[in-house]
């Protein structure tokens, strides 16, 4: 069997199994739950936050064999093909591929028409700031009138290209980065899951590598594996990603402070035959001098986090 990248053989399924956005993951429940469900769904965030995720989780509540909820069995035949993306009813389209005014008038010519297995039709239309003015003037007119059984979920990073006139006739939902410390614990659950063994300081790498992303975490953390022979270890995720040591940013921060400009220049020379990512080496002294700051206004957060400024 070939080796299925940790992003997709993880994806969650339900809308407990997703990691952070509560705020919108309560909101949906309650929609699902009480019968008040919009015709429109606009998810906005960064990449790699959940966006796609939750709104085929949303499609799957939706269409359950057992009835609209907000926990779908997972087991009926609709909740299974939607698992797998061949969905009848679940129409997913790439907005960036489907510019062009005539492409967007032929998906929505069927919306007028009946679900062949689902309770709905759902339209699932990704990154869709990509629409061109001519195709979303054609989509407005859909949003404006939709068919009771119809549904549309657009996801987009960038909403600002979203014409105002398709924003109000939707429900926006603002998906947000992922805490470090959430994606670190997350991917720590999953090694242990796959039975890889890690460590926590190497964890942390990846999160802050992730900027906030999950995909991008769990595409780090393969990369690490691989990189890594089999395990996730702090040097060999250091060293892939080309961050440098916490014990060179410390000696960089004391001749900083001690003014010693013949010092300065000496770390700067010994990080430049690294060759590391200057802006990260910056990123980690400023960490370095927030936790500082942490420590002589508020010492007990560090305390509590387990680690020394």
């Amino acid at each position: 069997m070939s080796y299925q990248v940790l992003a997709r053989k993880w994806r969650p399924r339900t809308f407990s199994e997703l990691v952070g956005q509560e705020h919108v993951v309560r909101a949906l429940s309650n929609a699902l739950d009480h019968d008040r469900l919009h015709h429109a769904y606009l998810f906005t965030g960064t990449r790699g936050v959940g966006k796609t995720t939750l709104a085929r989780i949303f499609a799957k509540s939706l269409n359950c064999e057992h009835g609209v909820g907000s926990v779908p069995c997972g087991d009926c035949a609709s909740c299974r093909e939607i698992d797998e993306g061949r969905f009848v009813d679940l129409l997913e389209v790439d907005a960036a591929s489907r510019t062009k005014v005539d492409q967007t008038r032929e998906l929505l010519e069927n919306v007028p028409y009946a679900p062949v297995r689902g309770r709905y039709k759902v339209y699932l239309i990704d990154e869709v700031h990509m629409f061109s003015d001519s195709s979303f003037n054609a989509l407005l007119k859909t949003l404006e009138e939709p068919p009771p059984h119809v549904k549309f979920l657009l996801a987009t990073t960038d909403p600002q290209k979203v014409p105002v006139t398709v924003l109000s006739r939707c429900l926006q939902f603002n998906l947000k980065r992922l805490p470090q410390e959430q994606i670190r614990e997350y991917l720590g659950q999953l090694l242990d899951r796959e039975g890889i063994a890690h460590d926590r300081e190497a964890l942390g790498h990846l999160a802050r590598g992730a900027d906030g992303s999950m995909r991008d975490a769990l595409s780090l953390m393969d990369q690490a594996i691989a990189f890594g022979g089999g395990e996730v270890r702090e040097p060999e995720v250091r060293s892939m990603l080309g961050a440098i040591a916490q014990d060179h940013v410390h000696d960089l921060l004391d001749a900083l402070v001690a003014q010693d400009a013949g010092g300065v220049l000496q770390q700067v020379a010994g990080l430049a035959e690294m060759a590391p990512d200057f802006s990260a080496v910056l990123q980690e002294l400023l960490a370095l001098l927030h936790r500082v700051a942490l420590a002589q206004v508020a010492p007990g957060v560090l305390d509590h986090e387990g680690a020394d400024p």
